[in-house]
C-alpha cells in the first residue's frame, strides 16, 4: 500500500545503523540506504518529530545462537556505535535491543506511547530481519506503519526484495524517502 499520509504523531525508528554493521557492507545499496535514513532523521528533527535510533548489543541466548558465525565472541570496541552519518542530537532517543526486533524487551513501546506516537516510519538494516522484526511488532502493536524503502537495505538482495514485496504490504504503507519528506512537510 502507498503512503496516504503521515500522522502528526509520527516518529522515524532507524534500526542497526551501527558502525559495526554498516562497516561490514560496502555495497553501493548500504551507502544509498545510509543517506536516506540521514535525511529522514534530518527532515523529522526539522519537523519537531521524533526520531528514534536503534542499536543492537546482542542475539537471543541459547539454541537460537546455533548456526550464526561469531555468535559467542565479544563485540569489537565501537561496533554497536551510531554511525556518524546520522548526525546524533541530544532531541533523538537511543534505544539497544539485544533481538531482531526494537520493541522486544527495550521499553521503545513505553517512549512511543508516552510520546503520544500514533504512526511510525523505519529505515534501517537489514530489511529481512530487523527492520521487518520490528515491523511486524510495530504493527501488532497498534501503531500505523510506514516503511522508507529506500532507507533501508539488506546483505541479501533478495530477501530485501522480498521483504518490500511480499511482506511490508500486509503491515503497512511503503514510500520512498521522498514521499515521506514531502507527506510530512504538508501534515506541518
Amino acid at each position: 500500500m502507498t503512503l496516504t499520509t503521515i500522522d502528526p504523531t509520527s516518529a522515524l525508528v532507524v534500526i542497526d545503523l551501527q558502525k559495526g554493521i554498516v562497516s561490514a557492507h560496502s555495497d553501493p545499496a548500504v551507502t544509498a540506504a545510509v543517506k536516506q535514513a540521514a535525511n529522514l532523521a534530518a527532515e523529522f528533527r526539522r519537523h519537531g518529530l521524533p526520531v528514534v535510533l536503534v542499536n543492537v548489543t546482542g542475539r537471543a541466548p541459547g539454541r537460537t545462537e546455533a548456526g550464526r558465525s561469531g555468535s559467542g565472541a565479544a563485540l569489537p570496541a565501537g561496533w554497536a556505535d551510531l554511525i556518524d552519518e546520522l548526525d546524533v542530537q541530544p532531541s533523538d532517543h537511543l534505544i539497544t535491543k539485544r533481538r531482531r526486533s526494537a520493541f522486544h524487551d527495550t521499553g521503545l513501546d513505553t517512549l512511543l506511547r508516552d510520546l503520544g506516537v500514533t504512526q511510525i516510519v523505519l529505515a534501517g538494516i537489514s530489511t529481512s530481519s530487523g527492520v521487518e522484526s520490528t515491523a511486524r511488532s510495530a504493527s501488532d502493536h497498534g501503531y500505523h506503519v510506514v516503511l522508507a524503502t529506500d532507507a533501508m537495505t539488506d546483505p541479501d538482495a533478495e530477501a530485501h526484495r522480498h521483504s518490500i514485496a511480499r511482506v511490508f504490504p500486509k503491515l503497512g504503507e511503503t514510500a520512498t524517502t521522498a514521499e515521506v519528506v514531502e507527506k510530512a512537510g504538508a501534515t506541518r
